[in-house]
């Protein structure tokens, strides 16, 4: 019943690519964000400058623009610099590297803007008493001030992950065999567009949950002062008294 005249199981092999596209590009984001994030914040003003000009011009393009120009003009970028070598044969970029580059990058630079604002939130206090125990500013950034960033800013992030999941849909004009390469090839060969990209939408829309399940238990392990208080009221509410050094 749901074998979609033989494309069933091309269309699940294609949901293992968009998962692929999705995670890597992610990974690769938040490093992109994060150091986006720490040189607009940095003392140095060409940091600032340089992080400024990423955030603005990666939000400022279209992620299919900028999914073609990497797949396309980085080909002709690579031939170009590859020809002064000696080398003359064409040379294709793959389009999951593309597709990698493209939406880690867009997405790092909307990530960016949620760990500037997660840093910004944390009180300047915590900076100076690390301080006036002989941390160094390196430790204290990561020993002190990212495990609490990454608490603030998941809400965000978490959003901007499921636009970055159904916008793997565009990498598939390059020819990658994810879920809507093989939708729009189901459609062609059967004359049934509808059937196949409501199955693409259904499967889009199952990942979404997903996720959305993994973020709500991420918050929830990332803030254990709000799971302790919620035990605690089921506690009071049937009638067991905390304990006293907890009030």
């Amino acid at each position: 019943m749901f074998d979609l005249q033989g494309f069933a199981h091309l269309l699940l092999s294609g949901s293992v690519m968009t998962i692929e596209l999705a995670l890597t590009s992610l990974f690769i984001g938040l490093i992109f964000g994060l150091l986006g994030a720490t040189a607009k914040l940095s003392k140095i003003w060409i940091f600032r400058k340089l992080a400024t000009i990423y955030t603005s011009t990666m939000r400022g393009i279209p992620e299919l623009l900028l999914v073609l120009f990497l797949y396309y003009g980085g080909s002709i970028i690579l031939m170009s610099v590859m020809e002064r070598f000696g080398y003359h044969e064409y040379i294709e970029i793959s389009p999951f590297i593309a597709g990698v580059a493209a939406l880690s990058l867009a997405f790092g630079a909307y990530a960016t803007e949620v760990f500037r604002m997660a840093i910004q939130e944390i009180p300047n206090g915590q900076w100076e008493a690390a301080q006036a125990v002989g941390m160094r500013p390196m430790q204290i950034y990561f020993r002190i001030i990212i495990p609490q960033v990454w608490r603030l800013a998941l809400p965000g992030l978490g959003n901007l992950f499921l636009v970055l999941l159904k916008d793997t849909a565009l990498v598939s004009v390059v020819g990658l065999h994810d879920i809507m390469y093989y939708a729009s090839r189901g459609a062609q060969a059967t004359q049934e567009p509808f059937t196949f990209y409501m199955a693409a939408a259904v499967i889009y829309l199952g990942l979404t949950v997903v996720v959305t399940g993994v973020m709500l238990w991420l918050e929830w392990r990332a803030n254990p002062a709000e799971r302790y208080g919620k035990r605690l009221r089921k506690q009071m509410n049937k009638g067991v008294q905390p304990p006293a050094n907890t009030i």
